[in-house]
C-alpha cells in the first residue's frame, strides 16, 4: 500500500499541474498523508533547477497551512477524527510521548523534528490536542519546515542537478547543524538545570491514561 502511494506521489512530478500536486501533498502530509513531499520536491527540482526555490516555497507554505489543519483536528476533533487518524497511521502508541515532550519543550521539539524522522503529522495533531500556543506553533513550524524545503530549493537553484547526490548524503547533517545552533542554548539550559533529564524520563514512560488525566 505504502509503495503504491509512494509511486503515485512521484508520478505527479511529470504532471502538467505538478506545482498544484506539490502543494496538495505538502498540505495533506502535515496532517494525515503518509508519504512526505521531499521525493516529489527533489524530482521537480531536478527537472527544473531554475524553479527550485519556487518549489521549496510552495512546499513550505502548503506544509505550514497543512500543519494548522492538523492542529485544528487535534484541537477541535481529537476524539472523533484525531484518534482514528493516529491509529490508522500507526502513531497511536507514540502519541503520549509526543504530547509529553511538546508540553515540556514546546517549540524546540517542532524545530528538532526537522532533523529527525519524527512524523510531522504526529506533532501537528498533538500540538492541537494539548492546546499549544498557536503563535509558537506557527513560527516554529515555519522555521522547521521552511529550512529543509527552502534549503533543497536553494541548493538546486544554485548548483543544479549535480547537487542531488550531495543533498541525499548531507541534508540530514545540515539540518542537525541548523537545529543545534537554533535550540542548543535551550537544550543546554535544560540539561544543566536538571529539567532535561527529568522530563525525558517522565516522557519516555508516558501513557494514554496519564495523558488524559492531565
Amino acid at each position: 500500500m505504502l509503495r503504491r502511494l509512494y509511486d503515485w506521489t512521484l508520478d505527479k512530478a511529470a504532471h502538467h499541474h505538478a506545482e498544484r500536486w506539490l502543494a496538495v501533498i505538502s498540505f495533506i502530509e502535515s496532517s494525515f498523508f503518509p508519504i512526505p513531499p521531499h521525493p516529489l520536491l527533489g524530482l521537480m527540482c531536478l527537472a527544473r533547477p531554475e524553479k527550485a526555490v519556487r518549489y521549496g516555497l510552495i512546499c513550505t507554505i502548503a506544509s505550514v497551512l497543512g500543519g494548522l489543519f492538523g492542529y485544528a483536528i487535534g484541537f477541535f476533533a481529537y476524539e472523533t477524527i484525531g484518534v482514528a487518524l493516529l491509529k490508522a497511521l500507526g502513531l497511536w502508541e507514540s502519541f503520549p510521548q509526543a504530547a509529553c515532550y511538546l508540553r515540556e519543550y514546546g517549540a524546540e521539539i517542532i524545530l528538532v523534528k526537522g532533523a529527525t524522522p519524527i512524523p510531522f503529522k504526529l506533532l501537528t495533531l498533538t500540538a492541537g490536542f494539548i492546546q499549544m500556543d498557536l503563535f509558537t506553533f506557527i513560527w516554529s513550524t515555519i522555521l522547521s519546515r521552511g529550512f529543509q524545503f527552502m534549503l533543497v530549493g536553494f541548493l538546486f537553484w544554485k548548483f543544479g542537478a549535480p547537487i542531488k547526490a550531495f543533498i541525499e548524503k548531507y541534508l540530514g547533517l545540515l539540518s542537525i547543524a541548523f537545529v543545534m545552533l537554533l535550540v542548543g542554548g535551550f537544550v543546554a539550559a535544560g540539561i544543566f538545570s536538571g529539567k532535561g533529564e527529568a522530563s525525558s524520563a517522565v516522557c519516555v514512560n508516558a501513557t494514554h491514561a496519564q495523558l488524559l488525566a492531565r
